[in-house]
């Protein structure tokens, strides 16, 4: 079926028997589109189809390039929220979700999470030979259905992942980083130094990373507008229907705008009964994944402060073994300037220059040997307790 703008719309693989995407010879698509009725669509079009579907801006869908590095986002537009929390790029309307690389190692459980989640209640039923409907292990108790807008629900998979996702991360770094800090504390050497330094890089990228997801939750939390702007449904259901007759045609069985207004007033009537700048149930949903980045964040700091403290307690031990060398060196050249002395001494009487008072004097060879040696060793003692006096060496 071809696309307003070029683009052309292929039907999604059949799932495998482990329900993930068929790849194709002809290389992974770009997107998945999953709708509240359970339809599941792989899509091959140009942006500009994209931005016609959604009705957003070319600098929006700019974001969800994975060749430019952007960092974690959550904006909410007129029609639809663009999404880009590190491998999960995808923009949200209030019936459908559209989600880039589909066949990535990394999205492939998002793709199986949001089929999961995002199928209608009444979709999980087995129908018996008399015609009667039955529930199958997947069907929700009549008392858990989630009557979330759906736009809310596919926000909470995508925030779900992406804790999930960075905390699985925190955890493996935290298996290798206490090994390695343990090893470098027992024993300092050039390896376990670089193994440190590298486990140190990676950290220090993990953070960047997590706190940049923190901050985009903190700032949607901290402004009530910006999480009004998320409430798709309420928006939806407030517009006239005119005002939604140029949605996109591409998309097969597309509902009409009438029953996409009607499901949106069921999905967001308690919202939508009282103040519309009620942001409550939004606030609570941003607030338990804030905690979980959160506490991924505080894990990560506290992994910080365990290197530093490693890193001064080695500090230490270096400036105590050079404090040592220094001392050592205090005493080699003390020694060197008492057996220095006492070597002039001997080159003295070593030269051959005649002169007449050694004669019948044979004695003196003894006396000048022994008080010489006396007269550096007191000179060994006394630059040693002057030193000790002062504190340069250690008592």
């Amino acid at each position: 079926m071809t696309g307003r703008e070029g683009g052309y719309v292929v039907p999604a693989d059949p799932p495998n028997a482990g329900g993930g995407l068929k790849k194709k010879g002809g290389g992974s698509r770009s997107w998945i589109l999953l709708d509240s009725s359970g339809q599941e669509i792989v899509l091959d079009v140009d942006k500009y189809a994209i931005m016609h579907r959604v009705q957003i801006h070319a600098r929006d869908l700019r974001i969800l390039d994975p060749l430019l590095s952007y960092p974690s986002t959550i904006l909410g537009r007129e029609r639809a929220i663009v999404l880009n929390l590190e491998h999960i790029k995808a923009i949200i309307t209030s019936e459908e979700v559209l989600l880039r690389d589909p066949l990535d190692d990394n999205v492939v459980p998002i793709v199986e999470d949001l089929r999961r989640r995002l199928k209608p209640v009444n979709g999980n039923r087995e129908v018996n030979g008399d015609g009667k409907e039955l529930p199958t292990q997947l069907d929700v108790e009549p008392g858990e259905e989630d009557d979330s807008p759906f736009e809310f629900r596919a926000l909470e998979v995508a925030l779900e992942a992406i804790c999930s996702y960075l905390s699985a991360r925190t955890i493996e770094l935290e298996s290798a980083v206490y090994p390695a800090l343990d090893m470098l504390t027992s024993k300092i050497s050039s390896r376990n130094l670089d193994r440190v330094r590298k486990l140190k890089s990676q950290m220090t990228r993990l953070t960047a990373r997590v706190q940049k997801v923190r901050d985009e939750l903190e700032q949607l939390l901290d402004d009530d507008d910006d999480m009004a702007d998320l409430y798709l449904s309420r928006k939806l259901a407030g517009a006239s229907p005119v005002s939604g007759s140029g949605a996109a045609s591409w998309f097969l069985a597309s509902p009409t705008i009438g029953s996409k207004i009607s499901k949106a007033s069921r999905a967001s009537m308690a919202t939508v009964r009282g103040d519309e700048n009620d942001v409550e149930e939004l606030e609570m949903l941003l607030e338990a994944y804030f905690m979980q980045v959160d506490g991924t964040f505080n894990k990560l700091t506290t992994l910080r402060e365990y290197i530093d403290n490693t890193e001064d307690y080695i500090n230490i031990q270096l400036d105590n073994h050079r404090n040592q060398l220094i001392q050592l060196e205090l005493f080699l050249s003390a020694g060197t300037v008492c057996l220095s002395i006492y070597s002039l001494v001997a080159a003295i009487f070593g030269m051959n220059i005649p002169y007449t008072w050694n004669d019948d004097h044979g004695y003196m060879f003894k006396w000048v040997v022994i008080w010489g040696g006396i007269f550096s060793a007191i000179l060994f003692i006394f630059i040693m307790s002057y030193a000790r006096h002062k504190g340069l060496v250690g008592s």
